[in-house]
């Protein structure tokens, strides 16, 4: 085990803390529930938003950015949206702090109170409708499709680093559509990228589906969201997608000129992912040694080990280090030195730690053969490869470590998913080795409940390959309305 860590069997939830912590990803924030995400960690999300932001400019969607402060009279627009948010909302009074009288400290200033407490953001909903009713006029001016990276404040008051704290990153995409099917469509096709998202570059297998009335967002038609397994076997919701219908439009009252002249209340989607994601990616592959990060959104893919006793062999070594380094920088390939002063082994479980996909050392000997070792973080698996190999083995590499990491998380998955049938098995299932449940369920907010009560475990979507057809609700036993996966969640 690298650096005291604790183990995954002797306790999930430390273990957890220990690799974001050591391993240099974040740290608590002074304020109770927050964080500060650290160079590594805020690279690992950047090369998460990178690949989203490509595939929403790609689809025609373009960012902008919306303020932080939204008036308290806003949400009180769209009752069932802010009744979903409200006990989590900090809420600002006033504007400006004084000089205690012994000076030794600072206080509100009554006479600075405002005329309307603001809320800081928790979804930006409101306050974009809101600029939507000034913008959009005609059809003309549809479909909008607008998304904003941005920061939001939700009072949490059981946090937990990247998966749930009080102020956290994300992106929230908000679109305005002539018809119902645009807006729908719309939300499936965010839904889309969210899956390719996850299964194509964080190398996490994740299930679709739309969610019930009770988990879907507050002010929603439908909610749409992919739903990830863990290495605890819970599952993380790892991002959702929104058909609001016209409900915002109504509560803004944002209209349109239809093509036939008539005036028309918009449709709208919102859909986000947040930087629980890389909260998601630590859980999903990591083990008792730390990370394990695919390579394509891996900071670094690739670390030199230079193995050398005397300036005069760093001197030899170095030379081909260099060589390599620029080769690798030429293909695209985030590669880093590690020539400190460190031990060998120290380096192997620091960055070991880090869950850098590859490991290249390379010593006197090696040179003297024109080879090099490449360890890889998913399997430990060494071997030795020529110089003029190099280059073309790396690549290989990081393909093949990419599709392995989602095969095991895959593997795993589907190995700790279960049917059931009835609600004995159902309660062993959940409450001694959990996983994902596939069963029937009647379609009633009674059985929803009754069971999220006594098992803790809730409905994490009616999947897309849902089958009822011959099943019966595991809680009812009446006739199945729908074939669902439960999971106790984070």
């Amino acid at each position: 085990m690298s650096k005291g860590i604790t183990s995954q069997k002797d306790n999930y939830a430390t273990w957890y803390t220990d690799v974001i912590i050591k391993s240099g990803l974040a740290d608590y924030g002074p304020v109770k529930g927050t964080m500060v995400i650290k160079p590594y960690g805020y690279e690992l999300w950047e090369n998460i938003k990178s690949a989203l932001d490509k595939m929403l400019k790609d689809s025609g969607h373009v960012n902008a950015y919306f303020p932080l402060f939204i008036p308290k009279s806003f949400l009180a627009s769209e009752a069932k949206h802010v009744e979903g948010f409200a006990k989590e909302c900090a809420v600002v009074t006033h504007h400006r702090l004084r000089t205690t009288e012994d000076g030794q400290g600072v206080e509100v200033d009554p006479e600075s109170k405002l005329e309307e407490e603001v809320i800081v953001r928790p979804t930006s909903e409101t306050v974009i409708w809101a600029m939507y009713k000034k913008w959009i006029q005609s059809y003309r001016d549809l479909p909008l499709l607008i998304n904003q990276w941005a920061n939001v404040v939700r009072w949490e008051m059981r946090t937990r680093l990247f998966l749930r704290t009080t102020e956290f990153l994300w992106q929230e995409g908000h679109t305005a559509h002539e018809t119902n099917e645009e807006a729908e469509q719309e939300t499936l096709n965010i839904l889309s990228f969210y899956q390719n998202l996850a299964e194509d570059y964080l190398a996490i297998p994740v299930l679709t589906g739309i969610k019930t009335d009770a988990e879907k967002f507050a002010g929603a038609e439908k909610t749409y969201s992919i739903e990830a397994m863990m290495g605890d076997k819970r599952a993380l919701q790892a991002g959702t997608s929104h058909n609001l219908g016209q409900n915002f439009a109504k509560a803004f009252d944002v209209t349109f000129q239809d093509r036939e002249n008539k005036e028309e209340f918009v449709f709208a989607t919102s859909w986000g992912v947040s930087t629980r994601l890389v909260g998601g990616v630590v859980m999903a592959h990591g083990d008792d040694n730390g990370l394990v990060l695919p390579p394509k959104i891996a900071p670094i893919q690739v670390i030199i080990i230079p193995i050398a006793k005397t300036d005069a062999d760093k001197e030899t070594v170095m030379a081909h280090v260099n060589d390599i380094v620029s080769q690798c920088l030429k293909k695209g390939i985030r590669i880093k030195v590690d020539d400190s002063n460190n031990s060998p082994g120290f380096k192997f479980n620091e960055w070991e730690l880090k869950g850098v996909p590859i490991r290249l050392e390379i010593g006197v000997r090696d040179v003297s053969n024109r080879e090099v070792v490449l360890a890889r973080r998913d399997s430990g698996h060494k071997q030795s490869v020529k110089l003029d190999k190099l280059l073309k083995s790396i690549q290989n590499l990081l393909d093949e470590i990419q599709k392995n990491i989602l095969h095991k998380a895959t593997d795993f998955r589907d190995k700790n998913t279960y049917k059931v049938k009835s609600y004995k098995e159902f309660k062993d299932i959940i409450n001694k080795t959990g996983g994902f449940i596939r069963c029937g369920w009647d379609g009633s907010e009674e059985t929803e409940t009754a069971i999220k009560n006594e098992t803790k475990a809730t409905i994490r979507c009616i999947p897309f390959d849902s089958n009822p057809k011959g099943m019966k609700c595991v809680y009812s036993g009446k006739d199945a309305l729908y074939e669902v996966v439960f999971a106790k969640a984070y």
